[in-house]
């Protein structure tokens, strides 16, 4: 999959969101719980994991995000990128300020290795803050 060069550059912090609904407005945030925050090392791991999601064919389902990740930079003000996963008709949108049209809608491969784990590291965050 491909993201916004620049933007993973300069991310300084990853928010994983556990998306409740679908936003009113296009470009408006997914609105969810946020259920982890990722620094340092795991902001590198885990946008080397997305980069790695391979390409898929799209399914329709309506799109229906479970997670997504917000991407800041070192200010933490305005969110770099937001992607939002669909591991049911496969689909990533993206949206925020540095994400070019062209990167705004992606497919992946939901059952390659990348993408199980990524969705295992989601699982795990949001079981964590369910207790």
């Amino acid at each position: 999959m491909r993201l916004p060069a620049e933007a993973v550059a300069a991310t300084a912090l990853i928010e994983v969101v556990r998306i409740s609904a679908l936003p009113v407005k296009k470009g408006d945030p997914y609105p969810g719980r946020v259920v982890a925050h990722w620094a340092g090392a795991e902001v590198a791991d885990a946008l080397a994991l997305i980069e790695e999601l391979s390409g898929g064919e799209q399914h329709r389902c309506g799109f229906s995000p479970g997670w997504s990740v917000r991407a800041y930079g070192d200010a933490l003000d305005t969110a770099l990128f937001e992607a939002a996963f669909c591991f049911t008709c496969q689909e990533v949108r993206m949206h925020g300020p540095a994400v070019p049209p062209p990167l705004a809608k992606q497919f992946f491969d939901p059952a390659a290795p990348p993408a199980r784990t990524l969705l295992a590291r989601f699982r795990a965050v949001s079981a964590r803050t369910e207790t």
